[in-house]
């Protein structure tokens, strides 16, 4: 019988693979269309490969959250200038969020905002599950549809050999394992809420009955 400490250890590996994996299979889609665009800022071709999917007709309006105080839109048309005129038009900036959860609570604020119901969401591959769980917490109902932005060096099929992209995948994938806890542990404290407060109305509406 294994000890508990390699049965952790094991677990964790295993977990690890498995969001490699997904992160190095995970294709962008060709064909999906969806009422906004929401691009996470932390690289150029995320915001370049946002804006062409709003040129394409992908989405009504596009949201780039997370962009620093000191960047203009000037600065931003730069990266895309053949739409450079779409900033004018159909392009919103937040400059408000500093990490992933708040990238999440921004694009809330916006589609609420707007009345979008589905949202396609551009970032690196590596950093999309993390991104799909903190946005999905904060947009129960709304149909999210992940566009994976592939940088160079997971272009290839073999990431392993590679030391500096195999750091920045379990660095990623510990994120991902502790939002995935806290959005668990919401959702079970909510449901337990929720339960406690109807047994209570019950209890009170029966009392009143009587």
């Amino acid at each position: 019988m294994l000890a508990p400490p390699l049965c952790g250890f094991l677990l964790l590996l295993l977990g690890f693979l498995w969001f490699a994996h997904q992160v190095a299979s995970k294709k962008a889609p060709l064909d999906s269309d969806a009422d906004g665009i929401v691009a996470l800022t932390g690289g150029a071709s995320r915001i370049a490969d946002a804006v062409e999917l709003l040129a394409a007709g992908r989405g009504q309006r596009l949201l780039i959250t997370g962009v620093a105080p000191t960047t203009s839109v000037v600065e931003l048309s730069r990266l895309v200038p053949a739409h450079h005129d779409l900033f004018s038009c159909c392009i919103d900036l937040d400059h408000t969020a500093m990490n992933t959860i708040g990238n999440a609570v921004e694009t809330r604020h916006w589609a609420r905002g707007l009345g979008f119901r589905s949202l396609v969401v551009v970032t690196s591959n590596y950093h999309m599950p993390r991104a799909m769980l903190e946005i999905g917490h904060r947009l129960p109902g709304v149909t999210l549809i992940p566009f994976p932005v592939i940088a160079e060096q997971y272009r290839t099929a073999a990431w392993w050999p590679h030391p500096a992209t195999v750091r920045i995948l379990f660095f990623e994938y510990l994120k991902y394992v502790v939002v995935s806890a806290r959005i668990t542990f919401l959702h079970t404290l909510a449901a337990v809420t929720g339960q406690h407060r109807a047994a209570s109305n019950s209890s009170r509406a029966l009392r009143l009955a009587v």
